[in-house]
């Protein structure tokens, strides 16, 4: 076993360097990877799909924080053209999330970084998520994830179909 002479003249084997350096790095490595992704969803007052929305999230490694109403209010304030809006608007990392975004598309979003306002899911179309339970009765709608520019164009994310 080899081993390494430090200033103080101990030997330490390099095995056990390597652990005492790995159980160093444990809690570290322990907090990247049970980070969770924070989002904040206003809702509408009457909508009740929003719950489902925001629990499918949570099944899928995000934080959501609900705040009860205000949805219109925030997407004005966040600059989500009135045209591409839906029952709730969420907020995540300055990115603008509208309607009923599959988490797959915020993760990619959220690790392409693009500079955009972000995404959204106009109106409800049946099969997205939180508009996929069982009082829909298996049906789905084709729809588009639509990414917005910061100047308020539109373009595909990504196709549902």
């Amino acid at each position: 076993m080899r081993t390494l002479k430090v200033k103080n003249r101990q030997s330490i084997s390099i095995p056990r360097r390597l652990l005492l350096l790995g159980l160093a790095l444990l809690p570290v490595a322990g907090y990247a990877s049970s980070e969770k992704l924070q989002i904040t969803m206003w809702r509408g007052p009457k909508c009740g799909c929003c719950k489902d929305w925001a629990a499918y999230l949570e099944k899928n490694g995000f934080v959501v924080k609900v705040v009860e109403s205000g949805n219109t209010e925030m997407r004005q304030k966040l600059g989500m053209p009135v045209q591409f809006g839906s029952c709730h608007t969420a907020q995540i990392n300055g990115y603008v999330i509208e309607g009923h975004v599959p988490a797959r598309e915020i993760k990619r979003l959220l690790a392409e970084k693009p500079k955009v306002l972000g995404l959204t899911v106009p109106a409800m179309p049946l099969g997205s998520p939180g508009m996929d339970g069982p009082e829909y009765k298996g049906k789905k709608d084709p729809y588009d994830v639509l990414v917005i520019s910061l100047n308020g164009a539109s373009s595909v994310y990504q196709a549902y179909r």
